[in-house]
């Protein structure tokens, strides 16, 4: 099994991330060969300060390698240090239906919240099917939200290969569902675009502040409550123990428990977990040699795969 997976370096990766993507992405690569890469092409659509796009991409590496990613299993790249992605972009713009772009939700949403409808941003779906393509990928772990754009990429493979011939590799996506959405400081859902978010590699007193600050509803302290209607148990449950998450739902519905003191338990939970990973990244961050070694031993074993696929898709075209 091939897994493929990718992450904007468009700001600090919180809690969100960590679950819903880096946790799952980490996770497979002990089943099968891994592919992982730093969309900074994707990052342009929003990212227009170099400085800082060179700074986040930086901080991305820093972050997955802290969290466990193994180079030895697992090829982590930038996206831009694999440029056979941009013309197959093109080749498979050329069978990509304007009506399956049109019907993407991401791109309505951004449009809706403000951002500058141009072509890079309606035509990121296809920047991702080349992503995903270029590696024969066959297991793409994402969010719920994000599962639309997979199956983009296996519409326009399925288009590509009938029109030509089976050069692609159809991809699944692979989701968990029961961290799909990991609620931010609003109870939406975590997101640098709500600014509700908790940053993984924040200081701890930054952490707890945040954490503190999470929306509960009136109920006082003396009064029973719904762990599964109440958005801190949503993350304390991620943190916790099977034996820790029972016992704290059995006081939630006892009554007599206020949502500080959850939220203080939380905070220890955090800390008790991000500890350890902060060490490792302050080690890593001492070394931007291996860093950047890691990155271009990931980019040497993604382009052999993409030039391969190029290939065969240009002979299909007609360019060889």
């Amino acid at each position: 099994m091939r897994i493929l997976s990718g992450i904007q370096p468009s700001g600090k990766l919180h809690l969100g991330n960590y679950f819903g993507m880096m946790l799952p992405a980490i996770e497979l690569q002990a089943r099968g060969e891994a592919f992982l890469f730093i969309a900074d092409y994707h990052a342009l659509t929003t990212v227009t300060d170099p400085a800082a796009l060179r700074a986040m991409t930086a901080d991305v590496a820093l972050d997955f390698l802290a969290c466990g990613l193994d180079p030895e299993r697992t090829a982590f790249y930038r996206q831009s240090d694999v440029p056979e992605v941009t013309e197959l972009t093109w080749l498979l713009s050329n069978v990509t239906p304007m009506g399956l772009l049109e019907r993407c939700h991401s791109y309505k949403d951004k449009v809706a919240r403000g951002i500058p409808a141009n072509h890079g941003l309606f035509a990121y779906p296809v920047l991702m099917a080349a992503d995903i393509l270029a590696v024969n990928s066959n297991v793409v772990p994402v969010g719920r939200d994000q599962k639309q754009h997979v199956e983009v990429t296996r519409d326009i493979a399925i288009k590509f290969n009938n029109a030509y011939s089976d050069v692609f590799t159809i991809p699944e996506p692979a989701i968990r569902d029961e961290v799909a959405v990991v609620p931010g400081l609003d109870g939406q859902k975590m997101s640098k675009s709500y600014n509700n978010t908790i940053e993984i590699f924040a200081p701890p007193k930054d952490v707890r502040a945040k954490i503190m600050r999470i929306v509960t509803d009136s109920r006082t302290v003396e009064e029973p409550k719904d762990p599964d209607a109440c958005h801190v148990f949503a993350l304390y449950r991620l943190f916790a123990t099977d034996e820790r998450r029972e016992a704290m739902a059995a006081r939630y519905r006892a009554g007599g428990l206020g949502y500080g003191e959850v939220k203080k338990a939380l905070a220890a939970l955090v800390e008790e977990r991000i500890a350890p990973l902060r060490r490792r990244r302050e080690e890593l961050e001492r070394d931007p040699a291996r860093v950047e070694s890691v990155l271009r031993r990931g980019a040497e074993r993604a382009r052999a795969e993409a030039r391969a696929t190029l290939a065969r898709a240009r002979r299909a075209v007609g360019l060889d």
